[in-house]
């Protein structure tokens, strides 16, 4: 006998995106988007099928530092000769319009200056059919066994070396520790009473239910990482390292209810366990 199942041809592309942007100095300053950089990939099998990124120019460049704290900063020198946003919103519009927005901490920052960015130049913003903001959805799935859940701390969770603050790599880096939580929680839910009795009661875990369902993330737009006062808390279940050969046998597994968006449905189908 032959078993079959089929998945929605037309469920919409996700595209994870992120935003560099200036930080404002003042009460009333604006912020400036320095770097955009977005990958689209297919909603069943997370192919990577086109990627974008460009460094912006602001109006006034006295707002970009000079010299940048981090060793892959942008500075005013790398954005001095880049486009203006006015002048890449066509192709920052296309990449996002229509269709599944994903992104860490997103609805709380980079949703909010990409609309203010289009809003400036008087244009209608690109609308999403769907948001998956990996900062909320992995708060309340994962737990924070990653401490203050920051993409730096899942990416130093998972051994994936340092992030580096910059656009392109941080939507890649995103969607690898998106599937790395995935797995682990699909491989819990295999053995739910081992994993359990081993580190489920732990009071360094705080899971879902302890946590009442309640997200510790506060409304926030003034930066783009989550709060940092949530706890450095830290209980490691496997060994680190990459989990890159399991999770390529798991993404076979993702779409088994049709219809349904494969990071959405994997992580459902270990919701039970953090409960």
């Amino acid at each position: 006998m032959v078993f079959s199942y089929s998945c929605n041809d037309h469920a919409p592309e996700i595209v994870f995106f992120d935003l560099e942007t200036t930080v404002p100095k003042r009460v009333g300053d604006r912020f400036w988007v320095l770097e955009f950089g977005a990958i689209v990939v297919t909603p069943h099998k997370l192919n990577e099928v086109e990627s974008y990124t460009t460094l912006i120019k602001p109006k006034d460049l006295s707002v970009v530092a000079l010299k940048s704290t981090r060793t892959d900063g942008i500075t005013r020198k790398a954005v001095e000769n880049a486009p203006s946003f006015e002048d890449v919103a066509d192709r920052i519009f296309g990449i996002l319009n229509g269709r599944v927005w994903a992104g860490h901490n997103i609805q709380r920052f980079d949703c909010l200056r990409i609309k203010e960015a289009f809003e400036y130049i008087n244009r209608p913003p690109p609308l999403p059919v769907g948001i998956i903001d990996s900062l909320r959805l992995l708060t309340q799935k994962f737990g924070r066994r990653a401490g203050n859940m920051k993409m730096a701390s899942l990416a130093s969770y998972f051994g994936m070396g340092q992030q580096k603050h910059r656009s392109l790599d941080d939507v890649r880096m995103n969607l690898e520790v998106v599937k790395h939580c995935a797995t682990v929680l699909f491989l819990e839910s295999s053995l739910p009473n081992m994993f359990e009795s081993k580190w489920y009661e732990s009071p360094s875990i705080m899971t879902r239910s302890r946590s009442n369902g309640k997200s510790p993330c506060k409304e926030e737009t003034s930066r783009k990482s989550p709060p940092s006062t949530l706890g450095n808390r830290r209980t490691v279940p496997y060994a680190r390292g990459s989990l890159g050969k399991v999770t390529e046998r798991v993404k076979g597994l993702l779409c088994k209810a049709q219809g349904q968006p494969p990071l959405q449905q994997l992580l459902k189908h270990s919701h039970s366990l953090l409960r």
